[in-house]
């Protein structure tokens, strides 16, 4: 199964105290929209998102379909067919995905409780 690139997204209280703090750690802007309440961030090959008012907890992050740097791989696993395996390993989706190509997504949960999302964007 190939999950594509990793991130963890951060759920926090105040997106420009967040952003100032992780770039001290020398991670810089790489997208997002801080008026919008939202950035992702990176340090090398390490993506972080910092996510204000829109997500409930931290969790997993994974896009199919592009690589550490948001480019597009041509070979990659479509989230439906990720699902597909999933439900046939009989993992509980807390989402699933609609329509029968594109962008789409599916969310999960670990055992300790940790949300996993995995978003394809293409």
């Amino acid at each position: 199964m190939k999950l594509g690139a990793f991130s963890i997204s951060l759920s926090v209280k105040d997106i420009a105290a967040s952003r100032a703090f992780y770039e001290k750690l020398g991670f810089v802007q790489f997208g997002g929209d801080q008026e919008q309440k939202w950035l992702i961030l990176k340090n090398g090959e390490t993506t972080l998102g910092l996510f204000e008012g829109m997500f409930p907890r931290n969790m997993l992050t994974f896009n199919p379909g592009w690589d550490q740097s948001a480019q597009n791989l041509d070979d990659f696993d479509d989230v439906r067919a990720i699902e597909k395996s999933l439900l046939e390993a009989g993992v509980t989706l807390d989402s699933r995905t609609e329509g029968e190509q594109g962008p789409a997504s599916i969310m999960l949960t670990d055992p300790d409780g940790n949300p996993i999302l995995i978003d394809q964007h293409r």
